[in-house]
């Protein structure tokens, strides 16, 4: 009885990686080929922008690019959009394998996950520009800050980082509106374990501070939109943009600069399951579901809002 319970216990341990693999394997995706993807709509921009889990980026040795997010400029319809992504949504890789979408510029190039996510979304993106933490922080410094109302979980987080106190005016003291200097909203994008909803409230700090810069610049001068443009230029890792593009995106944003900025989470409520796969946390996705939203955000106008977990 012995030896059949040991050899009953040894089939199941040679068993057992084979079974967590098969559990750990997501379902088939639904991707475009590149052929596939449709040519934008008229007078619809897309910039991809990055930003690398490093306070100093380099371009040979990139980080993982935690920040993703799509700004769309329609001068035709008047708009301007703000599309971010969960860095640990699952996507079919340019070699065909299955990874998560913040290691795809990494393992490949910025360029392969511009044409990543056009499969996955149904959108042609080619424009990117890609940041380390401190270019950020350098460019929210030279605007003066960025107002950013925080919740009293978010309060007691930043009271409890290591910024300096001098990083917000007034000083932090509970939930409220703030100055926030460059290194403190920085901090406060990247806060993921306070208030609840992990990464998904994550893009939705990054794209709360980037629509609250915006607003910002609404009575911005062309002089002043064109030193913005050079100290974005100044604080870039990578871009495969040339200053004609830049200089051409700053006058559509600054032709719409009135505008209210609409904004979009992928995925969309509904479209995720959390799994374990290849070992780490990971979203698993319905990006056919996904191109439907997108596709309706593009033609339509309206804002989604994350719910609070």
């Amino acid at each position: 009885m012995l030896k059949k319970l040991l050899c009953l216990l040894c089939a199941l341990m040679v068993m057992l990686p084979t079974l967590a693999s098969a559990m750990d394997q997501p379902k088939p995706m639904s991707v475009l080929e590149a052929s596939q993807v449709p040519e934008n709509l008229e007078g619809q921009h897309h910039y991809l922008l990055l930003c690398v889990d490093q306070w100093t980026g380099k371009p040979g040795n990139l980080g993982n690019t935690d920040g993703i997010v799509l700004v769309t400029v329609d001068t035709r319809a008047h708009r301007v959009m703000l599309t971010s992504f969960i860095r640990d949504a699952l996507v079919q890789r340019p070699d065909g394998g299955i990874g998560r979408i913040n290691y795809v510029a990494k393992q490949h190039t910025p360029e392969a996950l511009c044409e990543t996510i056009s499969r996955h979304i149904g959108v042609k993106v080619e424009k990117y520009i890609l940041f380390d933490f401190s270019q950020i922080q350098k460019i929210i410094d030279f605007l003066g800050g960025v107002d950013i109302t925080i919740n009293a979980s978010e309060a007691a987080y930043l009271k409890r980082y290591a910024i300096n106190p001098t990083a917000t005016k007034p000083r932090i003291a509970s939930a409220g509106t703030y100055r926030f200097n460059g290194h403190a909203a920085v901090i406060y994008m990247r806060i993921r374990k306070a208030g609840g909803g992990g990464d998904f409230m994550r893009t939705q700090r990054v794209r709360t501070v980037l629509s609250t810069l915006a607003d910002q610049c609404r009575e911005i001068t062309y002089e002043d939109a064109k030193a913005l443009v050079d100290n974005v230029i100044e604080n870039t890792t990578m871009t495969n943009m040339s200053t004609e593009d830049m200089l051409q995106a700053m006058d559509y944003a600054f032709g719409l600069r009135g505008c209210t900025i609409e904004e979009l989470r992928i995925p969309v409520d509904g479209a995720s399951n959390p799994i374990n796969y290849a070992g780490m946390s990971a979203q698993e996705i319905d990006w056919a579901k996904c191109r439907d939203a997108m596709s309706y955000y593009l033609l339509n106008s309206f804002l989604v809002m994350d719910d609070e977990e």
